[in-house]
């Protein structure tokens, strides 16, 4: 799908305790540095659907494992990938396109290295249902 794209992250095992890359300024996705956040999601629940008009996600699950759709409303094709500690991969989101996302652990935790700050006026939500999508 155009503006959605999943990139290979590195992680490095050791006796001690791991390592888990996330992103890098030269990584393919890297537009800028706006803001970094953790998001938790409860097993079986669902965050979305959320259109971020100017703002790039860049999302990572280091735990859990989290369930990831994206809808292109102009093309009317969705795109989705689980992302876990098993499948560590960054996914990017570009702008204007809609996200949801499910919980598929007890416990569940992403990484958002976003390109901007958090603007609340930038964000379009619309209630699960107004997007028809078997979970």
């Amino acid at each position: 799908m155009d503006g959605v794209s999943l990139t290979p992250l590195k992680q490095i095992f050791h006796p001690k305790g791991d390592l888990f890359h996330a992103m890098k300024k030269s990584d393919p996705g890297f537009d800028g540095f706006g803001e970094a956040y953790f998001s938790t999601i409860n097993k079986n629940y669902i965050k979305g659907w959320k259109k971020h008009t100017e703002m790039t996600l860049n999302l990572v699950v280091p735990v859990g494992e989290i369930e990831f759709v994206i809808y292109d409303e102009k093309t009317k094709e969705f795109f989705s990938a689980k992302l876990s500690r098993n499948n560590y991969q960054r996914l990017t989101i570009k702008p204007n396109l809609w996200m949801a996302f499910r919980g598929l652990e007890d416990y569940n935790m992403l990484l958002n290295l976003a390109d901007m700050e958090h603007d609340p006026d930038e964000a379009v939500n619309i209630d699960l249902k107004d997007i028809e999508y078997e979970w």
